[in-house]
């Protein structure tokens, strides 16, 4: 008979040999931490020299690894981590059951959306490339070599997703494929593929030039071929997501993941009709206010057609961009006691993508990869660029929206790398939103025309509240989406279109932006009534972007904290 303390001996190093911690909850969460951080790490090497991959191998082997890992992270009581500890826990759980949930649901046999899918990423992961030496070098020769391949298997997804009900609006088709015909007929020197081999040597240059011209050009003509007379003919002219196989399940999921809250879609509506509401009220006293005499429809139909709100060169409105991005650094100290290092600057938004894409949006900088994060504005169609829309947008899009709280989280210390890397759209789109709010206090806006933008893009995200779910689960119509839009808020027609097709190809993304500022205005009044004088807004600003992209549900919990010290101060 073996006696208790042979069997506790015995337990206790059968438990470290096989790396479980039964009874310490955060070494739990640290052990699923360095695995799935390893996994991450293996994945960004294979794709220095590959594209990503989802072979039936592959998808199997990414299944069993998330399976494994919540498994772990199942055995651990959240309530009982430090709060420290709870942001791993929360962000970790979040990730990996949403990986594990696309896997399930094969979203890969749908990797287009409206601004191209995983067309797109491939210019976002050559944009700003810098291949630093001969191994960098040669291992963006073989991605290059690879890319038949990876169109070919895209072929094959996009395949299987008409033989099982997954398919993509023919209006988001029709999209791609004048990208891919554009990506077709580029020539070499200004394909963006060809881009990061420009600066190298002789040898490294002709290799790439032949590469492209040998072998990518032929495979994106073969892919425009399979998408005009192939997969566009079969797939779906209704736009909802809820319309395929398992479609309503998948959108309820994907409201839960961009909120990071359990809410509803109809929820979500209901929350979006009131906002709607609220703010066109708000509107509408600032058109009395500005003494124009005419229906709301006809002011917005003034800011629409009247060339004083509008750029006449592309270099005007990039001009107009950058001093409103200085003039926006001005106010950074008042309500910020932690800046970042990394500087940002103005870009046009790439013209392969620029007809279908949003008028702005940030590109992250990179301490690691020497880059500046850039602020991109869209240059296309200055028709459909009003000015009074970009105090808002810069405020947005630069600081103190995406570029500051993007920059701090890459400066976070001692904390694990994914939480760096990681992107949660309630979060980060919710403090951009917050930040037009706040250019308000600090008196960004000089003009009611700007005020007006200010309100015109908080509509914008209000509206998408109930257009979202309207058109993919509510069985809204792509014009009455349009309609209520247009009718909402002085965002141009041309814009409106890109922006609803944006939605119909993404489901779910839209309405974290106003669902994310809607909580950190809540938290905000929340601490604002417990510490009563001793609230500190610089330090309050601070709290939220101290731990970079985290779940609202864990923000609260990081405010609740923050509340407890301030008063025990």
């Amino acid at each position: 008979m073996v006696n208790n303390i042979s069997i506790s001996i015995l337990f206790t190093a059968l438990s470290l040999a096989f790396g479980c911690y039964y009874d310490d909850p955060k070494a739990m969460v640290d052990s699923a931490i360095d695995e799935y951080q390893a996994f991450v790490d293996k994945e960004e090497n294979k794709q220095k020299m590959a594209w990503p991959s989802y072979a039936d191998t592959v998808v199997g082997q990414k299944k069993a690894f998330f399976s494994g890992l919540l498994s772990k992270l199942n055995g651990v009581d959240p309530g009982v981590l430090s709060v420290e500890d709870r942001i791993n826990y929360d962000m970790l759980f979040l990730i990996i059951e949403d990986e594990r949930f696309h896997l399930d649901f094969e979203s890969y046999l749908m990797p287009l959306n409206a601004e191209g899918g995983f067309l797109a990423n491939m210019i976002y992961a050559t944009n700003g490339l810098v291949l630093h030496d001969d191994d960098s070098r040669l291992s963006y020769l073989s991605k290059l070599e690879s890319t038949p391949a990876y169109l070919d298997e895209k072929t094959a997804l996009l395949r299987r997703g008409l033989e099982v009900g997954k398919t993509l609006p023919a209006l988001i088709v029709k999209n791609c494929i004048g990208m891919t015909r554009q990506f077709s007929k580029t020539p070499v020197e200004d394909h963006f593929l060809f881009a990061p081999l420009r600066n190298t040597s002789e040898d490294i240059y002709n290799k790439g030039e032949d590469i492209i011209v040998r072998s990518v050009l032929p495979a994106f003509i073969r892919f425009t071929h399979f998408l005009e007379n192939d997969y566009l003919p079969k797939t779906r002219s209704t736009i909802g997501i809820g319309e395929i196989t398992e479609g309503h399940e998948y959108y309820a999921q994907r409201v839960r993941y961009f909120t990071t809250l359990d809410m509803s879609p109809e929820e979500i509506f209901e929350t979006g009709k009131q906002e709607v509401a609220r703010i066109r009220k708000e509107m509408e006293a600032v058109i009395a206010l500005e003494g124009f005499e005419g229906s709301f429809d006809q002011f917005l139909d003034f800011l629409r057609r009247d060339p004083q709100f509008y750029a006449t060169t592309p270099e005007q409105l990039l001009n107009k961009a950058a001093w409103l991005s200085k003039k926006a650094e001005e106010f950074l100290p008042r309500y910020f006691g932690l800046l970042p290092r990394l500087p940002f600057t103005v870009s046009p938004v790439p013209d392969a993508i620029a007809p279908n894409y949003t008028g702005g949006r940030y590109s992250p900088g990179s301490y690691k990869d020497h880059r500046a994060g850039a602020y991109w504005v869209n240059t296309y169609n200055l028709q459909s660029r009003p000015l009074y829309v970009l105090p808002a947008l810069t405020l947005h899009e630069a600081v103190p929206g995406h570029h500051l709280q993007g920059a701090l989280a890459q400066e976070m210390k001692n904390v694990p790398k994914f939480r760096q890397d990681t992107y949660l759209s309630a979060y980060g789109e919710g403090w951009a939103l917050y930040c037009e709010y706040l250019g308000k206090e600090a008196g960004y806006y000089t003009t009611p025309y700007e005020e007006f933008g200010r309100l015109t893009y908080e509509m914008w995200r209000a509206c998408r509240l109930v257009v979202d779910p309207g058109m993919h689960v509510m069985g809204w119509s792509r014009q009455k989406a349009i309609d209520f839009m247009s009718q909402n808020t002085a965002l141009s027609l041309h814009e409106i279109n890109t922006e609803i097709d944006r939605y119909i190809g993404w489901p779910g993304q839209a309405v974290s932006y106003k669902i994310g500022e809607l909580k950190i205005r809540e938290l905000r009044e929340k601490a604002e009534n417990a510490l009563g004088k001793r609230f500190d807004l610089r330090a309050f600003h601070d709290i939220l972007l101290q731990n970079g992209s985290v779940p609202l549900f864990t923000l609260e919990v990081v405010v609740d904290k923050f509340i407890q010290q301030e008063s025990s101060k």
